[in-house]
C-alpha cells in the first residue's frame, strides 16, 4: 500500500514493533538476569538447545548482548515485553539474512512462567513480519525439535510450514531425535491483525 504522506509512514512506524500483547523493543541491562536463568532452565533448554549443560552468566549474558547489537544489516534481536505492564517476557533473534539470498534464521525464547499467554505466537508473528516488511528479507527459517509439538503449534499458527525434516539431528536422553525446518516466504505471507489498529487504540 502507497503512502500518501507522512501520516501514513508515522502510523506504520508506531505498530511496527508493537502487538496487541506485546511489544519488541531493545536489550536493556535489567533483562540480563532473567534471559540467563530461562535459557539455563534444563527444563527449558531440552526443547531448544543442542545440549543441555550449566553455563556461567558471563558467555550468556555476552552471548544475548550479540545477539541484540542490531547493527549488522542481516541480524536483529528485541527483548520481548508485555505491552501494558512493560515485563519482560522472553527475547526473539532474526540472523544470517544477508544479500543477496536475504534468508534468515529465527530464534525465540519466552520465559518459562510466560508460556502459554499468546506471548510466543504473537512475537514470532511481529518479528517476522518485521523481517519481510523492513528488514526486505525473502525467506525465514526456524530449525525445532520434531517433539517440541507445542512449538511447531505456534510456527504453523503463525504462518510458518514444515519443509522437511532433518533425520536424527538432536541428541537428548541417550537417543537421536529429528529436527523439522519450518519457513516463511515473504510472497506468502500475511501481515498480522494488528495492523488494522487506528491511533485510537
Amino acid at each position: 500500500m502507497a503512502w500518501n504522506g507522512a501520516t501514513d509512514a508515522q502510523r506504520y512506524g508506531s505498530t511496527l514493533l508493537d502487538g496487541d500483547l506485546v511489544r519488541l523493543r531493545a536489550l536493556e541491562d535489567d533483562d540480563l538476569a532473567d534471559l540467563v536463568r530461562w535459557w539455563r532452565d534444563p527444563a527449558w533448554a531440552v526443547l531448544q538447545q543442542i545440549v543441555v549443560r550449566p553455563r556461567p552468566d558471563a558467555p550468556v549474558i555476552e552471548m544475548f548482548r550479540t545477539w541484540s547489537t542490531s547493527e549488522r544489516s542481516g541480524d536483529v534481536g528485541f527483548s520481548v515485553v508485555d505491552r501494558r505492564s512493560g515485563t519482560l517476557v522472553g527475547h526473539v533473534t532474526l540472523f544470517g539474512g544477508k544479500l543477496p539470498v536475504r534468508a534468515a534464521t529465527l530464534a525465540v525464547m519466552i520465559g518459562g512462567e510466560h508460556v502459554s499467554h499468546g506471548y510466543g505466537t504473537e512475537a514470532v508473528r511481529l518479528l517476522t513480519d518485521y523481517g519481510f516488511r523492513e528488514m526486505g528479507l525473502n525467506r525465514i527459517e526456524i530449525q525445532v525439535h520434531a517433539f517440541n509439538d507445542r512449538a511447531r503449534a505456534v510456527y504453523r499458527n503463525v504462518g510458518y510450514r514444515e519443509e522437511g525434516v532433518r533425520r536424527e539431528a538432536v541428541f537428548h536422553d541417550g537417543r537421536f531425535h529429528d529436527e523439522v525446518v519450518m519457513s516463511a516466504l515473504a510472497r506468502e505471507w500475511q501481515r498480522p491483525p494488528s495492523d488494522t489498529r487506528t491511533d485510537a487504540d
